[in-house]
């Protein structure tokens, strides 16, 4: 959720504390503890909340139970953050700035490590790893996304996402669209997204993240899924190591966000830019027959398990996948891939112990059990492997299959702020503020800003 991505905003030790919050099964992991820092008999842990959804503070409450047994005299404790994207990333960088507050173990976003490497605040894990037998079993791409550019891994990751198009069967046959559904381009999207509209009023024809009050949703699930389907320069040219300006794709992209609101295909654009619209989604318009088709990750129907924030049995029947179209048509579908991890922060009080936690909720059998209630892409070999995940999920075999054409993020420190501008551009588009051009040069600007000299001209 994939997932985690911004304008920094200054908050009190007060304020920042009051803004956490929890259900019911968040607030029970909290029980021992609640201090600043970590005695040397606790382990502090902080992970996001996810609007409702329970599933990791259910899973760490067992995990909890499992480290405090095997390591007599210590405690774990969990500090969860219930935020959106871009608040959750600013309050961790806050809390990892102090001994006084950082975490012994914090769930950071992979495509957060550069630059909070850069600002100081995670330890290179490579020491422990080196001496670890679990480590070879994760997947080389996993690894990957957990190294920073100076060669170290700051990072244990827990799983991966893919992308694609969820669209209602149900809603589908009501409109007289096949519930088979193989669009080939961007077009074939709009025209069905049209059908819908004109066909089921009351129902939102399409959702794809936009602007920033989603964050990092609108960059990853939105904009770079069109992106990518361009077949123009990509964002990063990795062999100039240079941050793209000048084109065409991204003004088609911001065009087919303009289309997308000023045809009325989309969700009410105040919806659209809530900072919860991502759990609004896939917690109330897709379970409640509101939402015909949308673009996001494999982790979706996490949402409508047992263990989910709600709970919808006939989900298997009524939503199914189909991996999202290139522009016109010329290649497999496109998708973007991206992943979280535990990691420990430089100012935590008790590394050591940390380290033990780290191992324990990422072994093969908690890994295994968060990859089925959570619906990540498993990142050991072992797990992927494991009979109880293949056989758990009925879309898992569609979105492991993605893994082959997906995309990763540029994980450049400068990355969070190339970002905020894309989700700057594609809102500016969205609200009719800005036309896709000039919203595509209010980007490339941002970009020059931002990266300085690491800039290229597109080529095309």
């Amino acid at each position: 959720m994939s997932t985690s991505p911004r304008p920094p905003f200054t908050l009190t030790r007060r304020a920042l504390l009051g803004g956490f919050a929890g259900t019911s099964a968040a607030a029970a992991l909290t029980a021992c503890g609640g201090g600043s820092g970590s005695s040397g008999k606790s382990v502090k842990v902080v992970f996001q909340q996810f609007g409702a959804s329970t599933v990791q503070a259910d899973f760490l409450a067992g995990v909890k139970k499992e480290f405090e047994a095997a390591n007599p005299g210590v405690t774990v404790d969990f500090e969860p953050i219930k935020a959106g994207e871009s608040d959750y990333y600013t309050k961790l960088q806050l809390l990892m700035r102090s001994p006084r507050t950082a975490p012994d173990v914090v769930y950071e976003d992979t495509f957060l490590i550069n630059s909070d490497i850069e600002a100081g605040y995670l330890t290179a894990l490579d020491d422990r790893l080196g001496s670890w037998s679990d480590w070879p079993r994760f997947l080389p791409a996993a690894k990957a996304a957990a190294k920073a550019l100076d060669g170290k891994t700051y990072g244990v990751p827990d799983g991966t996402d893919t992308r694609a198009l969820w669209y209602n069967k149900d809603l589908f046959d009501q409109a007289g669209l096949p519930t088979d559904w193989q669009p080939a381009t961007w077009d074939d999207v709009l025209t069905a997204a049209r059908t819908i509209k004109s066909r089921l009023p009351g129902v939102i024809p399409l959702n794809v993240y936009t602007g920033t009050g989603v964050g990092e949703a609108t960059t990853i699930s939105g904009y770079e899924m069109l992106l990518y389907g361009t077949g123009e320069n990509p964002l990063f040219d990795p062999t100039a190591r240079k941050w793209v300006i000048g084109s065409q794709g991204v003004v088609d992209v911001l065009t087919f966000y303009r289309t997308l609101f000023s045809e009325g295909l989309g969700p009410d654009i105040k919806q659209a830019l809530s900072t919860d619209f991502s759990n609004t989604t896939n917690q109330k318009l897709i379970p409640g027959g509101e939402l015909a088709i949308s673009l996001d990750g494999s982790y979706a129907c996490g949402t409508w398990l047992p263990t989910g924030a709600t709970p919808w049995k006939e989900w298997s029947e009524v939503m199914s996948v189909v991996g999202m179209p290139t522009q016109h048509g010329d290649g497999p579908p496109v998708s973007m891939s991206g992943g979280w991890t535990y990691a420990i922060p430089v100012n935590a009080q008790n590394p050591d112990q940390a380290w033990e936690f780290i191992k324990t909720v990422t072994s093969r059998k908690n890994e295994t059990t968060y990859d089925v209630n959570a619906v990540q892409i498993p990142v050991r070999s072992d797990v992927a492997a494991d009979p109880e995940f293949v056989a758990a999920n009925p879309t898992n075999e569609f979105f492991a299959g993605l893994v082959e054409n997906t995309q990763y993020r540029p994980a450049y420190a400068v990355y969070p702020r190339i970002s905020t501008a894309i989700q700057q551009a594609t809102e500016a588009v969205c609200t009719g503020d800005r036309t896709p051009q000039q919203a595509a040069a209010d980007y490339d600007d941002a970009v020059r800003d931002v990266a300085g000299d690491d800039v290229i001209e597109a080529t095309s």
